[in-house]
């Protein structure tokens, strides 16, 4: 690739970077960094939607090389390369739109990677100045290299022509990348508004210690369940039973687990180089199915326990109502035979249940550490007041 069109690549990464940096610099907010923060969760979000557009819509090779398109910075330019690919195989991988969506796609992942660069370069700046631990550079640091091995697993999608296990660790780095700001944001609006994150009575610590060890199994369910949902995705296994709540008109069909769930293999291809049988589809697609029956059992016990308390109940009911939303249009997509809106509303669900999953841990942590805090200067004051 030319080194001017790498140059362009970088001004349209900075180009989609500029609108939401401008809105946080003309903003009035005084804490313009917690603005940066959130406005990075929001778009992560939006890649992760628009990476399951891609995906669904068979983009994720509409330019087969990286990081631009033919070598060139935009599909414009690649014009002639994309039609005459077109040409040859109409309904192939390669044609306008889809070379469209797979470039807006990587225009948006480099927007959010200048961002997090923002955030990084302020967070140092900030915290040599006034060491408030707002600022410690050390999540924006992490965030930074996350990104970097992001971009890796992006470059492997296309050079390794979409192996299911590449595809499917680039959607689960997606989803951690999401967790984690919406952790560092969870941290920016404690140090802000630390009053709002323990609104109501307070929460006695054994209880905490309990929501705590359950938010981080939920968090573990839904990993899990992401992971065989981008299984199911990156195998084109969404209907591999295609009625509900049987398949294939049985509780258990005939499932072949070795071929399904071999990870190092060619897109469709057994790891001997032959094709893919169905029933190893049927496995992959029923697997998902029943992990979703514990993440619905783990995530509502985790509900239950957090509705009681004022600080945890309005995350509780938004992961509720998503948890349920979810459901339904996981069900839907096999019911209607798999509509892409329907698809990609089921991919930023899962977007959601990881966001608000991360805010309730967050939540809990925060006030369990408080509460924490809260004994040992209890106890230091006793012991104070003996001597």
């Amino acid at each position: 690739m030319q080194a001017s069109s790498i140059l362009q690549l970088a001004a349209m990464g900075l180009l989609v970077a500029s609108l939401p940096l401008a809105m946080v610099w003309m903003s009035s907010d005084a804490n313009k960094y917690r603005k940066l923060v959130w406005i990075a969760v929001f778009l992560t979000f939006d890649l992760i939607v628009f990476g399951g557009f891609t995906r669904l819509t068979d983009s994720g090779l509409g330019c087969p090389d990286w990081p631009g398109c033919y070598g060139m910075a935009n599909p414009f330019l690649a014009h002639e390369e994309i039609a005459a690919a077109e040409a040859a195989m109409p309904t192939g991988p390669v044609t306008v739109a889809k070379a469209w969506i797979e470039m807006i796609h990587r225009y948006l992942a480099m927007g959010i990677g200048v961002i997090i660069m923002a955030l990084l370069f302020t967070s140092i700046m900030q915290w040599r100045r006034t060491r408030h631990q707002a600022f410690k550079p050390a999540m924006p640091l992490l965030l930074f290299v996350f990104v970097c091995i992001q971009g890796a697993f992006g470059a492997w999608t296309v050079t390794l022509k979409l192996q299911p296990v590449i595809v499917t660790i680039h959607l689960l780095l997606g989803m951690a990348l999401l967790a984690m700001l919406t952790w560092l944001g969870g941290r920016e609006d404690f140090l802000i508004k630390p009053k709002a994150m323990t609104g109501g009575l307070p929460i006695a610590a054994p209880v905490l210690r309990g929501l705590r060890r359950l938010a981080l199994l939920a968090a573990v369910v839904l990993a899990v369940q992401i992971a065989l949902g981008g299984w199911v995705s990156t195998n084109y296994a969404t209907l591999a039973c295609d009625e509900f709540p049987l398949c294939d008109g049985q509780v258990v069909p005939p499932m072949d687990f070795e071929h399904g769930f071999h990870l190092w293999r060619e897109l469709g291809k057994t790891a001997a180089g032959h094709y893919l049988p169905f029933s190893a589809l049927v496995a992959i697609h029923w697997v998902h199915r029943m992990s979703a029956l514990v993440v619905v059992v783990v995530l509502g016990l985790a509900i239950w326990k957090a509705l009681p308390y004022a600080s945890l109940r309005p995350t509780a009911l938004r992961l509720a109502l998503v948890l349920a939303l979810q459901l339904f249009t996981g069900i839907a997509t096999v019911y209607f035979d798999f509509p892409l809106a329907i698809a990609v509303l089921h991919n930023a669900g899962a977007a959601l249940l990881v966001l608000l999953v991360t805010m309730l841990n967050y939540r809990v942590k925060f006030q369990l550490d408080m509460a924490g805090g809260a004994a040992a200067r209890s106890s230091a004051a006793i012991a104070r007041g003996r001597r």
